[in-house]
């Protein structure tokens, strides 16, 4: 392509629910890089909050639709890969902008073989761009995805930002605090006769990088090379910062050219065992039969998570990349003590990265076995973490987090300069953090395979405690009885607890669906634009209390339809569900029949339903019926079929646990069972 063409992605393949771009460039003298943006637009041209700014320190859009892959070497360099499932775009989002940025003063004309790719979900390529005369920016504008009458298009840009990354991200409404005089980092003043693109390019100015813990894009945006702090952290601003005198240049070796490298997955099958007989147990690295207490299973799996983050690169950078800390070196400690007060405390983990020879540090609190997490300890760390300069707090446990709904209540000083931020992360995200890399994407070597096949076997065994959301909560019994009874109310406290544990569960069978299956499996949340997630949440407990049933949907790449939940409490019933257009040439018992050929191993109960045009009831019965009489789908008034309607039904557990007979146990088999004998079916184009 040329610099202002566009193209029609559904006009190149079918296969551009997902598509993946790639940025690449080389260098002649095998130095040089630059980091990868993404920018989600709505129809004014804006990104609707910060969280539609992807970058190095937030890898992944708020809704999951775009994720930054990282680095890929080639043999004529690095290319970055962006995924991008235009599926799960939100209808507000209008544009797309693929964009990157240099840093420390650099410029895009120190690169060769600036270029854009773009390939869709089988890996074939459809786009080719080759960016030209960009030399005095220091971003870039590669290109943009668009929406045009209902069809995601692709357009070739090639403009630039002299002013770099804080100049390219205040225009499209992305906030970034002015504290330069603070922090003694000076903006970039854009060259002379530099291209930028955007309405009022001629009389921007250049926003003055922020100093806070959120991983350093202002130092980026600035040009600036962030200094170490007096304790070896990122401290915070002010006048005592002792000067460290620059180290003596030690010459480069001749660096070799770099090749693409094979990456490692476990094999498909398992190799024959040597053992004996089945009593013999395989030898473990992190063996778990020792495990007594509650102490001693957070101890080893603190140690065990975070040994594997600093050895396997790829596996930490996953992990805390979304935390806001920089690619860069990784160590990781255990039972750190830090003074605070007349004890001193002892977090369960700290991790360090180090970056250009900035610290980013965050401290570890980790609870295994279900047990819940401390107000008071979290906040002595969050007070130790403030004092100190570090950057953040993680938690650690089986719980899943929910926007708007915080797991523990802690309260740090606002007005402090350096601001620390609380993150959360499930057992659950890391199990498929290392699915995802194992059995999927692959890692460098063996011995990073190995080790993370380790850490699988650990976390997913028994006596770990690492087994993710695992209880519904002391409302779920007197819930269930209230709607039996028909005694639940509107407005009650119970209700809400319970909508806020479903939408947990439903969470966690996302992240255990996608890593065995290697595709995003995202929940879908019906809401209208900035809506408030606890108001939304309150108006689902007074759905709860009226119907008696609890909602979710979930959409897996590549698969035609959304699957429907749902859990009718006042039967116990559960019902697992999805809609497939009815696309396509064929009269409508040649598409009747397709179906029933497709579904020929689904199981006999599955519920068939055909949906017809305006939204009216159709036919309806179990498959066992329609396999020998096909024509019993069609609508008898010679109705317009739109398309079918797919259903499971399974009794509910009546447990609040994961225990076989518990309600956890139950979602988990009923999705399984939905996804492996019916979706699996249907994944080929519309009928």
């Amino acid at each position: 392509m040329v610099k202002g063409a566009n193209v029609g992605l559904a006009a190149l393949s079918e296969n551009v629910g997902s598509v993946v771009v790639s940025l690449g460039w080389s260098s002649s003298t095998g130095e040089g890089d630059a980091d990868v943006s993404v920018l989600l637009l709505d129809a004014d041209g804006k990104v609707r909050s910060d969280v539609d700014f992807c970058f190095y320190n937030n890898p992944v859009a708020g809704d999951g639709s775009v994720q930054l892959l990282g680095k890929t070497p080639t043999a004529d360099g690095d290319e970055d890969r962006i995924s991008f499932d235009l599926d799960a775009v939100p209808a507000e989002v209008d544009k797309v902008v693929i964009a990157a940025s240099r840093y420390g003063g650099s410029r895009f004309g120190e690169l060769d073989d600036l270029r854009l790719t773009l390939a869709d979900s089988a890996g074939d390529g459809l786009v080719r761009f080759a960016v030209q005369d960009v030399d005095e920016v220091s971003a870039l504008i590669f290109g943009e995805l668009y929406r045009r009458a209902g069809e995601w298009k692709f357009r070739a840009v090639g403009q630039g930002y002299a002013s770099g990354l804080a100049g390219l991200a205040t225009d499209y409404g992305v906030d970034i605090d002015d504290d330069a005089e603070q922090n003694g980092a000076e903006a970039e003043d854009p060259a002379p006769g530099a291209e930028d693109s955007g309405p009022d390019a001629g009389e921007r100015s250049t926003p003055a990088p922020a100093q806070s813990g959120d991983g350093g894009m202002a130092d980026r945006a600035a040009g600036a090379e962030p200094a170490a702090g007096p304790e070896g952290a990122g401290a915070p601003p002010g006048p005592a910062v002792p000067t460290v005198a620059a180290p003596v240049p030690v010459p480069k070796p001749a660096r070799r050219p770099r090749t693409a490298k094979k990456k490692v997955t476990l094999p498909r099958t398992a190799r024959k065992s040597l053992a004996d007989n089945d009593a013999w147990r395989t030898a473990r690295l992190f063996p778990v039969s020792a495990l007594k207490s509650d102490r001693e299973r957070e101890t080893r799996a603190t140690s065990v998570v975070l040994s594997v983050m600093a050895q396997v690169p790829e596996f930490g950078r996953r992990l805390t990349a979304g935390f806001g800390a920089p690619a860069g070196r990784m160590e990781t400690f255990t039972e750190v003590a830090l003074a605070h007060g007349e004890t001193p405390r002892r977090p369960d983990g700290v991790v360090r990265v180090e970056r250009a020879g900035k610290l980013w540090t965050a401290l570890v609190e980790t609870k295994t076995n279900g047990n819940g997490l401390k107000a008071d300890q979290v906040q002595a760390y969050m007070d130790i973490a403030a004092r100190r300069g570090y950057e953040a707090v993680i938690t650690l446990s089986n719980d899943v987090a929910l926007e708007g709904s915080p797991l523990v209540d802690v309260r740090i000083d606002r007005r402090r300069k350096h601001k620390v931020a609380l993150w959360h992360l499930s057992w659950a995200e890391v199990v498929h953090q290392a699915q995802m890399l194992i059995r999927h994407e692959g890692v460098g070597n063996a011995a990073h395979a190995w080790l993370l096949q380790e850490l699988l076997q650990y976390l997913q065994h028994e006596n770990s405690g690492c087994h993710g959301f695992q209880n519904m909560g002391a409302a779920w019994v007197p819930v269930r009885r209230g709607i039996d009874e028909e005694t639940l109310c509107q407005g009650d406290a119970r209700a809400l607890e319970v909508i806020e544990n479903w939408e947990r569960l439903v969470r966690q069978v996302c992240l255990r669906l996608g890593g065995e299956l290697g595709q995003k499996v995202l929940p879908v949340q019906r809401t209208r634009r900035g809506s408030d997630p606890g108001a939304r949440r309150t108006e689902l407990a007074d759905r709860l209390c009226e119907q008696g049933r609890l909602n979710a949907e979930i959409r897996i790449e590549g698969t035609p339809g959304v699957l429907g939940i749902t859990a009718d409490l006042r039967t116990g019933k559960l019902r697992t569900s999805i809609e497939i257009p009815a696309e396509g040439a064929g009269y409508p018992l040649a598409r009747a029949k397709r179906l029933v050929r497709r579904l020929s191993e689904a199981p006999a109960d599955l519920h068939v339903e055909t949906l017809v045009d305006g939204g009216g009831a159709g036919p309806r019965g179990t498959l066992e019926r329609l396999r020998p009489e096909p024509a019993d789908i069609l609508p008898k008034d010679g109705a317009q079929i739109t398309g079918f309607r797919l259903s499971l039904f399974k009794g509910m557990g009546n447990g609040r646990g994961s225990a076989e007979t518990g309600f956890i146990r139950s979602v988990d088999d009923a999705v399984d069972r939905f996804h492996a004998q019916v979706v699996t079916h249907v994944e080929t184009p519309a009928l």
